[in-house]
Order: structure tokens, then C-alpha cells, then sequence
């Protein structure tokens, strides 16, 4: 049936999205690249001195990234996105530059920029993944992402002495449920807030989105069922009276084929 082709088409279209972007292993590169430079950002706030480590993040970022353009000629076709990768290029090289972000506020700032550019980018990376009418790979992302935002509070968060607790003011947070028992309680806390409310409520109202997509087309799929069902008993008996027609014909020929 044409209807079931379709449907047929639609998901083998949808499925082989996440499958060219699993080929891509420059793309987890530079995801993984970009990912590091989150716990840079972080390690010179807690310890306020310049870090090598942090400084080597930025750059092996900013480098993956121009690699890319440069090796395989991957650049956006509108003037804006290649206006924001340059820019994140450029903001993670300076990053890695400047004096520490607790003691200089431009370095906080143009820092906090980046980390902006650098999420707006990592969900690009993801977008084919993070589609609406994929549930796992969504489910997985939030998993993930709470797993990692959870983590990254017990690290930086002197309230939150155990996993446990960074897990559920990362919940907490990302939901924007503010229950107040834990709340961000340093400078480098409230800004990995933040970023936690920026991706987790973006990545909850995809899950949210695809769970109400799914009820909607089953029931799109039920009412495509009943009227195809309906279509075919009608078909079937117009054909039931178009073969009694013809036998009525047939037996009228031969009647007036015979002699008197």
C-alpha cells in the first residue's frame, strides 16, 4: 500500500541519520575536544592560577576544529554559522591566553562567551541524534547529560559532598524545580548552573516533545487503520456488486441470443 511505503521510507530516512553521524569520527573528535573545554573553564576558577592543562584544552579544540575546515572543507553554507565557528575558533584561542577568569573579569566574560559558542556548537554536532522522532537517543542524551551535569556539581559544589546530591541538584536544576534543600552556593557553581538549565530543560522538552509525538501518531496510525479498513470493505463490495452486474448482463445477452 502506498501508505505503508511511506511509512516504510520515513523510517529507514530517520534511522540513517544517526548512523552517518556515528561514521563521522572527526565529529566526536571535535565534540570530544569541546567537552574538555568544560572542566578547563572550571579548573581555573576553583584554583584561580593558570592552568597548562586548561590552556591545552582550548587549543587542541580550537585546532580539531580548524583541521576539519581545512582537511575535509566542512564549513557552513550560511555567512552566520561560519561567522560563529570563526568565532569560537577565535574565543578559544584566547582563552587559552588569557589570565586566570577569577582575576580578571574580560577573561570571564570572553570565557563565558565561548562556553556559549562551544554549547551552541556541540548541539549542532548533535542535532541529527537529538531529533524529535528519536526517544532513544534522546532518553540516552538525558541520561547522559544529567550523569555528567550531576558529576560536574559534586566536583565544583561544596555542598554537594556525594554523587547522590550533585545528581539530584543537576535534576533539580535542568527541571528548573528549585526545591531550595541544595542550591549553588559559589561563583563557578551558579555559572555551571547556567549552562545546566540552558541544556537540560532544552534536552527534557525534546524527550517531552518526542513522548507526545509517539501518542500522537499512534493515534494517526489507528485512524489511517480504520479508514483504509472502511476503504477496502467498500471496494470489496463495490467489486461484489460489479460481478453481479455482470452476471445479470451476461444472463440478459444470452436470453436475447436465443431464438424465438
Amino acid at each position: 500500500m502506498p501508505a505503508q511505503r511511506l511509512r516504510s521510507a520515513l523510517r529507514a530516512h530517520s534511522g540513517s541519520l544517526p548512523l552517518r553521524v556515528l561514521r563521522d569520527p572527526d565529529r566526536w573528535f571535535i565534540l570530544g575536544t569541546l567537552i574538555a573545554t568544560i572542566p578547563a573553564f572550571y579548573l581555573e576558577m576553583l584554583t584561580g592560577e593558570r592552568s597548562l592543562l586548561a590552556a591545552a584544552a582550548y587549543v587542541l579544540a580550537a585546532l580539531a576544529m580548524v583541521l576539519r575546515i581545512a582537511l575535509r572543507r566542512v564549513l557552513m553554507a550560511t555567512r552566520m554559522r561560519r561567522w560563529l565557528v570563526w568565532t569560537l575558533i577565535a574565543g578559544l584561542l584566547l582563552a587559552a591566553v588569557l589570565p586566570p577568569s577569577s582575576t580578571s573579569s574580560f577573561a570571564l566574560t570572553l570565557r563565558l562567551l565561548t562556553a556559549l559558542l562551544t554549547l551552541l556548537h556541540m548541539m549542532w554536532l548533535l542535532q541529527h541524534l537529538l531529533a524529535r522522532d528519536s526517544l532513544p537517543s534522546l532518553l540516552g542524551a538525558a541520561v547522559l547529560v544529567l550523569l555528567l551535569c550531576g558529576a560536574g556539581f559534586w566536583w565544583i559544589e561544596p555542598r554537594t559532598p556525594t554523587l547522590a546530591d550533585g545528581l539530584w541538584l543537576a535534576f533539580t536544576t535542568a527541571a528548573t524545580v528549585g526545591y531550595g534543600d541544595v542550591v549553588p552556593s559559589t561563583p563557578a557553581s551558579k555559572v555551571f548552573a547556567v549552562f545546566v538549565v540552558l541544556l537540560g530543560f532544552g534536552i527534557l522538552s525534546l524527550v517531552t516533545a518526542s513522548i507526545a509525538a509517539m501518542w500522537v501518531e499512534s493515534s494517526e496510525w489507528r485512524m489511517e487503520h480504520d479508514i483504509l479498513r472502511d476503504l477496502h470493505a467498500e471496494i470489496g463490495q463495490l467489486r461484489a456488486e460489479l460481478r453481479a452486474t455482470h452476471d445479470e448482463l451476461q444472463s440478459l445477452r444470452r436470453r436475447l441470443d436465443q431464438p424465438p
